[in-house]
């Protein structure tokens, strides 16, 4: 029987990582690794990983660098013939990882992708919400999807192949934000195509903290462009064309929509690639009453005015 590599770095986990584990060595139909690297948690963490260790889970410390780092000493760790990245608070449906490999089995040098549901406390109140991705997807057409509005795929959801992992090369240890959006694109870039197993399901827990995934700060927002512009060179490497220039464009004026008006040298390189893609009319995505005000005032203002008017909401 193929082995699947179920690969999960931690940081200060330990309110949610046993539930994972349990997720881990419910799935059946197949034969497993389970791989823990902690990446210097202090919250007891390692200690809990630890303890599974009787039940055959693998636990590494180190390399106290970043997700990605982690996720890579896993993969080197690693031995199996299939690949699932699993966060330390996500979780695993029944069976997701067997059904995936049904579908692979058929379909050589695919990626496999699968239902996944929104949560923040338990997985029966999950929300699905990429009901309009379950299908298949050539490389190009998903990568241009992603240079719009498609909605995210988290890494639980795929099941990689260890062939294309090795193509695709290690996670770009530099990029803490979209790290997944980057590597995945250059997963596709080997792939054949995208297979659905629309009966497979993850979960990706909602944090009601503050997360990496809501930074806001000089850092982050270096991480975001990073990532944007190795993707979309990605994209451009499997298909230079009309179409994806401006799916490129977009993505990048999008980029400097939702980081105004920090990020000030990103934006100006933004701007300067979005006239060699041949420009961008992508207008931002306003409502009635900010549209309104974009025509009077130009659409920084009417930017900024609709953020503190969201956040005088929110507080």
């Amino acid at each position: 029987m193929l082995l699947v590599s179920i690969l999960i770095p931690c940081r200060n986990a330990a309110s949610t990582l046993r539930e994972t584990l349990e997720s881990a060595l419910a799935q059946s139909g197949i034969n497993r690794e389970i791989i823990v690297v902690d990446d210097g948690s202090t919250d007891g963490s390692l200690e809990l990983a630890k303890g599974y260790e009787v039940r055959g889970v693998q636990v590494i410390e180190g390399p106290r660098i970043n997700a990605s780092a982690a996720r890579n000493r896993a993969l080197q760790a690693s031995r199996g013939d299939y690949i699932q990245y699993l966060d330390a608070d996500d979780l695993l449906g029944e069976d997701k990882i067997a059904r995936q490999i049904d579908v692979l089995r058929r379909n050589v040098n695919c990626v496999a992708s699968a239902r996944w549901g929104r949560f923040e406390k338990s997985p029966s109140e999950a929300l699905f919400s990429n009901d309009d991705q379950l299908h298949d997807w050539k490389p190009v057409e998903w990568l241009l999807a992603q240079c719009g509005e498609l909605r995210m795929m988290h890494p639980a959801a795929w099941l990689v192949p260890r062939s294309l992992a090795e193509k695709a090369g290690p996670w770009d240890e530099r990029i803490t934000l979209n790290d997944d959006g980057e590597y995945f694109a250059r997963v596709l870039k080997h792939a054949d195509a995208i297979r659905c197993a629309p009966s497979a399901t993850s979960y990706y827990r909602i944090s009601p903290g503050v997360s990496l995934s809501r930074s806001r700060g000089p850092a982050a927002f270096r991480s975001l462009w990073l990532s944007l512009r190795l993707t979309a060179g990605t994209l451009l490497t499997l298909e230079d064309s009309a179409r994806t220039r401006k799916a490129v464009a977009d993505l990048y004026r999008r980029f400097i929509y939702d980081v105004y008006p920090s990020a000030r040298a990103e934006r100006r390189e933004a701007e300067t690639l979005i006239a060699k893609m041949g420009g961008s009319d992508l207008p931002p995505d306003f409502g009635p009453r900010s549209k309104a005000l974009a025509v009077a005032f130009g659409w920084r203002v009417a930017l900024l005015l609709s953020r503190f008017s969201r956040k005088r909401r929110i507080l």
